[in-house]
């Protein structure tokens, strides 16, 4: 794979192969084929290989056979759809297909002669091994697939410690993220300039793009989520936040308060250019009372240091604990746990700011980042349930869903992984919830069965009076569950977990 630095080559035909850059702005992929070919196509493809264990999981789970519902793939046929007006304006076009791209993609450079098919780096050993199979299989035929690097600022061996060797704490990693960059690394990709290149689809292979019901998928549930998609929405949702970004530091841990950015998503699917949101809160943390620009780029910074961990640690993809000692942790089993596991899942642990937490993630695919914490601490050191679960259960549900950044997530809070949470630190649900939704705002607007209770119950209602809680409306155990596990006796059984791992 060539990086794009080091592309000299001209060529008659390419093709662009869009997968997490759904963008037609400062995209490195697009910009070097429009660059180097006189004509270039472009295309997508709804890889059967992801979304089959999303229609099997979902009928497994609710065992029936209609089609399944996943705002994900709704948020990516909407962008698609605006992707190819964009590219029609400069007199392209897009192809969509469904099925594999280990196909597909060598069939579509022989069908249309193309000599290269230019895409970005997909940093995912799943998708490593896929790129692997395509290039060979275009190589076999003169063609070569030619990567580039667009969705993060550095990658793999970019930024190093003093020994030459990859970081495994996040703090030192900023501060030479920070001295290593240079206003090179943030500059756009003019693509632009060079879209006289751009081919339509040719007659003979313009086909209807697959829809939702085709790919055994219904729609509904992204616009119960509101969540605005493609490069519009990205758009908008940046235009807005640079409105509220100098109390980003302040109001990001709240829930209640629109203090983030609510980008994720377009992150993840690269409706939005990494270096467009790097350079800008690069630029405002050298001013003045810039603590809010500052705070976001750090955040940004750790998009980075997950992707480079994933790059030198693969073994994460399989199940391994970053800390490899801790593979050997007794977590809970049998009957209780799986009690216990559908019980978070469902937003029914009897503690409050968990199940408003897990309800906003089933109802609408998004969870605020300190709830995320919360929560994942609370399965793995509340309820003694293997991380692991709920990182896969995360990744069924998260709009967002990205393995790098979700697996650092689930290791820092199970203390299993790199920069983790200290296995002694436990999040108390209770005090979390006062510190973070001190009036009870976040938690009503999911448990509406707790209107009521007053901002002093609401975090822990079982510490009320009965008949307080009857007056209120509630009746625990029958309006909201009884705590499922007592928070302290769950702490001294977590501590002699980890302890028992350490005298092994």
């Amino acid at each position: 794979m060539t990086r794009a630095y080091r592309l000299d080559a001209r060529f008659r035909r390419g093709l662009v192969w869009f997968r997490r850059d759904l963008r037609t702005g400062d995209n490195a992929a697009l910009y070097y084929a429009l660059k180097h070919c006189e004509r270039v196509w472009c295309v997508f493809v709804f890889d059967t290989t992801i979304l089959q264990p999303l229609i099997d999981q979902a009928h497994a789970r609710d065992s029936h056979d209609g089609n399944v519902q996943d705002r994900r793939v709704e948020f990516i046929l909407a962008s698609l759809e605006e992707l190819d007006r964009s590219l029609k304006e400069g007199g392209g076009g897009l192809l969509v297909l469904h099925g594999h791209p280990t196909d597909l993609i060598p069939d579509l450079a022989a069908r249309l002669d193309v000599e290269a098919v230019f895409a970005n780096h997909d940093y995912e050993p799943v998708a490593i091994g896929r790129d692997e199979r395509v290039a060979q299989q275009l190589g076999q035929h003169g063609r070569r697939l030619i990567t580039f690097k667009d969705q993060v600022i550095f990658e793999r061996d970019e930024v190093l410690n003093g020994q030459g060797k990859p970081f495994a704490v996040f703090t030192p990693y900023k501060r030479a993220w920070l001295r290593q960059l240079t206003p090179f690394d943030l500059k756009p990709y003019p693509v632009e300039r060079h879209a006289r290149s751009l081919a339509g689809p040719p007659r003979k292979l313009d086909r209807e793009w697959p829809t939702l019901a085709s790919m055994g998928f219904a729609p509904g549930k992204l616009a119960q989520a509101n969540l605005l998609s493609g490069m519009s929405g990205a758009q908008a949702l940046f235009e807005d936040f640079m409105t509220r970004i100098d109390s980003y530091a302040e109001r990001r841990d709240f829930p209640a308060a629109r203090g983030t950015s609510q980008l994720s998503v377009h992150l993840r699917f690269g409706t939005v250019s990494i270096r467009t949101l790097a350079r800008l809160a690069h630029d405002m943390s050298l001013q003045p009372d810039s603590e809010g620009a500052a705070t976001w780029l750090s955040e940004l910074i750790w998009r980075d240091f997950y992707v480079m961990i994933l790059a030198h640690h693969p073994r994460i993809a399989s199940g391994a604990s970053f800390k490899p000692e801790f593979d050997t942790l007794r977590w809970e089993t049998g009957k209780d746990a799986s009690n216990a596991f559908a019980a978070w899942c469902e937003g029914r642990t009897g503690y409050p700011l968990v199940d408003a937490a897990m309800l906003q993630l089933n109802r609408t695919g998004f969870m605020h980042n300190r709830l995320r914490m919360v929560t994942a601490s609370f399965l793995a050191k509340d309820l003694g349930v293997d991380w692991r679960r709920g990182e896969r259960y995360f990744a069924e549900k998260l709009n967002d869903f990205d393995f790098a950044a979700n697996n650092g997530g689930w290791q820092w809070a199970a203390s299993t992984g790199c920069d983790a949470q200290p296995w002694f630190r436990i999040f108390n649900p209770v005090t979390q919830s006062e510190k973070f939704d001190p009036q009870g705002r976040f938690i009503k607007s999911f448990l509406p069965e707790l209107e009521n209770v007053p901002a002093k119950w609401i975090h822990a209602p079982w510490r009320a009076a009965p008949d307080d809680l009857k007056n209120w409306g509630v009746v625990l155990g029958k309006d909201y569950p009884q705590p499922v596990v007592d928070h302290a006796k769950a702490r001294q059984a977590t501590l002699a977990r980890y302890d028992a791992l350490r005298s092994r």
